[in-house]
C-alpha cells in the first residue's frame, strides 16, 4: 500500500481502538455507463476490523462502487489498495484477470442483493459453500461437507435444510447462504449489497443480527451498501452518504445520522423519521 501523505486527515473519523493502517484504501474511482457518470472521483478508506455503510437513495452510485471494490467491473479512473500479504504494494485495478479472481476468491467476499446473483440456484446450499472451497482448491468430500456444515451454522441456517436447492427457500435463508458461502475462506474484506433488501421485518432483525454476532467472532472488515438507514445505524461505525456518484458528506455513524450536516443528509434521515 503507497505511503499516505496526510494520514492525519485520513483517520478524522477513525472509530477508536484500530490499526492506523487502512485495509482499503480507493483513490479517485471513476465509473461511466454511456453518458452516465455513476461513480464520480470517490476515495474510500476502510480499516481493519471496521464496519463502513455507503448510502444513499437508487441511482447515487454506491452499488456501482461497491462492484469496482469487488473488482467485478473496471473502473475509468482511479487505485485500489489492500494491505494483504503479496498485494500490499499494487493497484489492484492494473493487475491480470488471473490475480483479480485469485483475490475475489481468496480475500474478497460478496452477498448480493440479489440471491442468484452470488447462488448457484441449482446446486444444493451446502454444495454453494462446498464451491467456495474447492475454488481455493480444497478437494476432499468429507471436508467440504464438514467445513459447509459449520458455516451454515455460524450463518444460522437451519442444517437440516443444507441439502435444500436455494430456489425452495425463502429470502431470509438465501441470504444466509450467500453469507456463508461468502466468509468460506475468511476473507479480510466483506462486502454487502442491500443484504436486507426486500425481506420481512423479522427476517431483517435475524439477518442484522447473524451479521453483527459474525462481525463481532470474525472481526471482518465489511463494507455495507443500503438505503436503509436504520440497517447502517445498526451495523456501521463510519458511513458515507452517495449523490450522483459523489460522495457529500461522512463520518462516525451516529455523527452523520443523529446531526447530519449537508441538506440532501438532512432529507435522508427525516424521510426515514
Amino acid at each position: 500500500m503507497p505511503a499516505i501523505s496526510n494520514p492525519d486527515q485520513l483517520v478524522l473519523d477513525e472509530p477508536q481502538l484500530i490499526s492506523r493502517q487502512p485495509l482499503l484504501l480507493a483513490r479517485g474511482m471513476v465509473k461511466h455507463y454511456g453518458a452516465v457518470t455513476a461513480v464520480a472521483g470517490v476515495d474510500v478508506t476502510v480499516y481493519p476490523g471496521e464496519v463502513l455503510g455507503i448510502v444513499g437513495e437508487s441511482g447515487s452510485g454506491k452499488s456501482s462502487l461497491l462492484r469496482l471494490l469487488n473488482l467485478e467491473e473496471e473502473p475509468d479512473e482511479g487505485e485500489y489498495y489492500l494491505n494483504i500479504p503479496g498485494y500490499a504494494s499494487a493497484n489492484l485495478l492494473k493487475v491480470d484477470r488471473f490475480h483479480r479472481r485469485e483475490l475475489r476468491i481468496n480475500h474478497i467476499g460478496i452477498v448480493y442483493q440479489y440471491p442468484h446473483l452470488g447462488l448457484r440456484m441449482r446446486y444444493t446450499s451446502s454444495g454453494n459453500v462446498a464451491e467456495r472451497l474447492i475454488m481455493a482448491g480444497e478437494r476432499t468430500f468429507s471436508v467440504m461437507r464438514q467445513a459447509a456444515s459449520e458455516l451454515l451454522s455460524a450463518s444460522e441456517f437451519p442444517l437440516e435444510r443444507m441439502d435444500d436447492l436455494p430456489c425452495h427457500l425463502s429470502g431470509g435463508m438465501q441470504q444466509r447462504v450467500q453469507l456463508a458461502k461468502a466468509m468460506a475462506l475468511k476473507p479480510q474484506l466483506l462486502l454487502l449489497d442491500e443484504p436486507t433488501s426486500g425481506l420481512d421485518v423479522s427476517v431483517q432483525a435475524l439477518v442484522l443480527d447473524t451479521l453483527k454476532r459474525l462481525q463481532r467472532l470474525t472481526h471482518v472488515t465489511i463494507i455495507i451498501v443500503s438505503h436503509d438507514l436504520g440497517v447502517i445505524r445498526t451495523l456501521a461505525d463510519r458511513v458515507m452518504v452517495m449523490r450522483r456518484g459523489h460522495v457529500i458528506e461522512t463520518g462516525l455513524s451516529d455523527q452523520v445520522l443523529e446531526d447530519p450536516q449537508e441538506a440532501y443528509t438532512q432529507q435522508l434521515v427525516h424521510a426515514k423519521l
